[in-house]
């Protein structure tokens, strides 16, 4: 659908034409737009090309979004004195920040004459500009959406089975609302503390091969944090690489690596919701607040094409059933029969190239060491993954009866009809 240009002959700054400005922005918080990122128009820029460059202040995670959100209900109360001011003050503080540079000019064209369209520009350069007005149009709904549709109040993604004290946060993406939310784990179980714009591949999402320009989807984890020092500028404020290939991807053919969270250039504020080049990207203060937050190799990082928000209790029963499944997988190791224990893993099995016959003398030299001793799974950690196969997630520590400590092991299980199996098993820790 494409932006309708709306005739507004009324006296400029007159109450009708606020009004006519206000219904012209939340319109164009619904408008569809291309995906990648440009700078904005050179009109609006311009705007505020003549002030000293400004001193950047040291904003606080979502402050920016914040305030261009209270312009917007300012416009949408046909409050355009007031937006301006704000909007002036904005663009001051963040002169690299393209939408809110689009909404400032916007508000300086209805001063001198009536505005017809989001992103008014002269008809030359709007053709020039074409790109990059329909990626801010893009952005502006992404963000009115996540003011308009808040998860439900103590809801969590589906994904999130059982969190161990271990996993002190955790990392949901829902890409279909270019929206990562941070979540804090504490005694009375998750809770949302922050939710950030987000940009992904310029070709969407799903990744499967290396260059495809897409953001994979599934569970990972937080891998190392890598120095912004170390960095070129083109990462922002630094880097959280996620284990993309996961052992799942891998048994899929999937391909790629390097898959990051990481922040803007000093150019740019933000970027468009479809522009890099497979990795999530955040603006730097929303990065610098997880940076600063999440813990390595246990933070996991659900991303999934749209998340599926339920009740804490509604996951209940389905811990219980696989609960169930990781009790009988216990109590065959605990057996020493190496035998019923192979009964719970794929055909398929391979870790590092070793396949399930080659496993079967690991197997064997653990079971020898535990000498039929019981085994407790310390820590553990379920987290679900659905697509066209059922996955679960399983990580613990295996400490043997009459042992202090143990490895920590990362397992990887399919649903194969009415089983589950194990695909892969590794030490993480």
């Amino acid at each position: 659908m494409a932006a309708q240009v709306v005739q507004l002959n009324l006296p400029p700054g007159s109450l009708r034409q606020r009004r006519a400005l206000a219904a012209l922005w939340i319109a164009a918080s619904l408008l569809p737009s291309a995906f990648a990122f440009a700078s904005p128009p050179a009109r609006h820029a311009a705007a505020v090309a003549h002030r000293p460059a400004p001193k950047v202040a040291l904003p606080r995670d979502g402050q920016a979004e914040a305030r261009l959100i209270e312009i917007y209900k300012l416009i949408g109360k046909a409050d355009t004195r007031a937006a301006l001011l704000k909007a002036e003050a904005l663009v001051k503080d963040h002169p690299n920040f393209g939408l809110a540079q689009l909404v400032y000019g916007d508000l300086l064209t209805s001063q001198a004459r009536p505005v017809r369209a989001f992103g008014d520009v002269p008809e030359g350069e709007a053709k020039s500009a074409a790109q990059a007005l329909a990626e801010l149009r893009e952005e502006s709904q992404l963000r009115m959406r996540a003011l308009r549709e808040r998860p439900p109040a103590g809801a969590i993604p589906a994904q999130f089975l059982q969190l161990s004290a271990q996993n002190k946060h955790a990392i949901a993406i829902d890409t279909s609302r270019a929206r990562l939310y941070l979540f804090e784990n504490g005694p009375e179980g998750l809770k949302l503390v922050a939710d950030y714009y987000i940009s992904v591949g310029k070709s969407g999402i799903e990744k499967s091969a290396e260059g495809d320009m897409r953001t994979p989807l599934g569970v990972y984890f937080v891998t190392s944090n890598l120095d912004p020092k170390s960095l070129k500028d083109f990462y922002g404020a630094g880097a959280l690489p996620i284990n993309y290939p996961n052992p799942y991807d891998a048994r899929r053919g999937k391909t790629g690596r390097g898959i990051w969270l990481h922040g803007t250039p000093p150019a740019q504020f933000s970027r468009a919701p479809k522009a890099t080049d497979g990795c999530v990207v955040l603006a730097n203060p929303d990065l610098e607040r997880i940076i600063r937050t999440v813990e390595i190799r246990t933070t996991p990082v659900v991303i999934a094409p749209a998340l599926r928000w339920v009740p804490p209790a509604s996951v209940q029963a389905e811990n219980r059933h696989f609960n169930d499944v990781l009790q009988a997988w216990r109590n065959a190791k605990a057996s020493g029969d190496v035998n019923r224990l192979l009964a719970f893993y794929t055909p398929d099995f391979n870790v590092n190239g070793k396949s399930l016959s080659d496993w079967t003398g690991v197997m064997k030299v653990e079971l020898g060491k535990m000498r039929g001793r019981e085994i407790e799974m310390k820590d553990l950690s379920l987290l679900r993954w659905t697509d066209n196969a059922d996955t679960m997630v399983v990580t613990f520590g295996e400490v043997p009866a009459g042992s202090r400590t143990g490895p920590v092991k990362r397992q990887y299980w399919v649903r194969q009809g009415p089983q589950w199996k194990i695909f892969f098993e590794g030490v993480i820790g």
